[in-house]
């Protein structure tokens, strides 16, 4: 295939990426408008088209998911049928393809029958193309709202979770990401001005309130309103932070909620090292296997990857992508991973794993 336009259609977020002979052009992410019903992912899909011009004259698109997951749809299975029937309209006379898991990539037809393969199969596209390009690791892709915890052993993802629901239960998925997550999740009593203290169990501040006051965040992974809907200050960043302890901002320095965030920081990444652990322990991972980073949290991954002592390996630089697309190709891995294994895989080869 000479163009292939890969989508990972989100809730959250939706990601494009164009493969042209082989190699990424173009990835892009753009935000799902925050709408009560599913028209928000055919606005999203119009605007990434519009963003993406070299997306016109494609050879194929090929989809992954999690948007099912979006409580505008009653039930994962009514929204995969919607995404796909939205991707069909959208591909209209070119042909499409469907990421199943391990049933590879699916025609639409017998993608509406494999709904509970479609759905929320993104991070294995990902997984299977780390593992193509560096044989053995962990692929450790930190999103918005998610982290997902994949180990890989000789070409082959080597995860025991198939589903979302086992994914949780196997330590392979973690529900914390760099920006929804609420603070709320990480502790519920933290140290300040020497002595500790409860949390309260409101979503008064995000970890984009953190990774803000800790000056890690990028300045383009949170295009989300913040919980009180004021701006995204330094000092508006603190007043939410400030709140979580029953406190307002101007009760301390700035110093003081500077060093809580940094302590709930410290917290986020030893619960991602926790899970990890155990996922490397389960698979006897070489001591040199490299952790591979991908996601808008990735800024974390070197730091994991210390921790766990182990080599980092940007998602971007593992799939060779040119240097000025490396950053994008990490944020979007699954849509980037989608289109390039689409691009070389065939349709209806279903894949072996362990």
């Amino acid at each position: 295939m000479d163009k292939v336009i890969g989508w990972d259609l989100g809730g959250a977020n939706l990601k494009l990426a164009v493969v042209e002979e082989g190699a990424l052009a173009r990835a892009v992410q753009i935000p799902c408008p925050i709408l009560p019903d599913r028209s928000k992912f055919d606005q999203a899909v119009t605007a990434a088209l519009e963003a993406v011009p070299e997306s016109a004259g494609a050879d194929l698109h090929a989809v992954t998911m999690t948007g099912e997951l979006s409580d505008v749809f009653e039930s994962r299975r009514e929204g995969v049928a919607y995404l796909i029937a939205l991707m069909e309209r959208t591909a209209a006379k070119t042909p499409l393809t469907l990421w199943a898991g391990e049933k590879g990539l699916l025609a639409p037809e017998s993608a509406k029958r494999e709904d509970q393969a479609v759905a929320s199969a993104n991070w294995l596209a990902t997984a299977v193309l780390a593992a193509r390009r560096e044989e053995t690791g962990l692929l450790v892709d930190i999103g918005t709202t998610t982290t997902d915890l994949i180990p890989f052993r000789d070409g082959i993802p080597r995860m025991r979770g198939k589903t979302d629901a086992a994914r949780l239960t196997e330590g392979e998925l973690i529900y914390s990401g760099v920006v929804r997550t609420p603070v709320m999740a990480l502790a519920q009593r933290a140290p300040f001005q020497g002595r500790m203290q409860g949390v309260t169990a409101e979503k008064f501040a995000t970890l984009a309130d953190i990774y803000r006051l800790t000056g890690e965040l990028p300045a383009d992974a949170d295009p989300y309103p913040t919980a009180d809907g004021r701006d995204k200050s330094l000092e508006a960043s603190a007043a939410r932070l400030a709140r979580m302890l029953g406190r307002d901002a101007d009760d301390a320095p700035m110093a003081d909620w500077l060093t809580l965030s940094r302590w709930f920081a410290d917290r986020h990444r030893e619960q991602i090292v926790r899970e990890a652990e155990a996922v490397i322990a389960r698979e006897a991972l070489a001591p040199d296997a490299p952790v591979v980073g991908a996601g808008c949290g990735r800024f974390l991954g070197e730091a994991l990857a210390r921790m766990l002592d182990r080599p980092y390996r940007d998602f971007g630089l593992s799939i060779g992508a040119a240097e000025p697309l490396r950053d994008a190709a990490a944020v979007c891995a699954p849509a980037v991973s989608v289109a390039l294994l689409a691009a070389t895989d065939q349709e209806g080869s279903a894949l072996s794993f362990r």
